[in-house]
């Protein structure tokens, strides 16, 4: 699963940063969902997160604490979504 985000901050430019599988994990790990639940709709607090973990993975500096990122936020839209099936890539990496 990548979602491509734009975060938009209180003060300076807006950036882009993308989820990977580490987010994904630290994302179930924190909420104690599963992926799969995200089908249901995604949450503010879901793209805050996805957000503020994507964009420490890629280096972009962020607030140490997840509720100061999101105090420092002000937008976070979601660019583009590719959903693919965990299962279907875990099948296909068997072979």
């Amino acid at each position: 699963m990548k979602i491509r985000l734009q975060v938009t901050p209180i003060e300076g430019d807006p950036y882009e940063c993308e989820t990977n599988l580490f987010v994904i994990v630290a994302w179930e790990r924190k909420f104690k969902r599963q992926a799969s639940s995200l089908a249901n709709g995604i949450g503010a607090e879901d793209l805050a997160f996805f957000a503020f973990e994507s964009a420490r993975a890629a280096g972009i500096t962020t607030p140490l604490a997840f509720d100061e990122f999101i105090k420092k936020t002000k937008a976070i839209d979601v660019v583009s979504e590719d959903a693919p099936s965990f299962t279907e890539a875990a099948v296909s990496d068997a072979h």
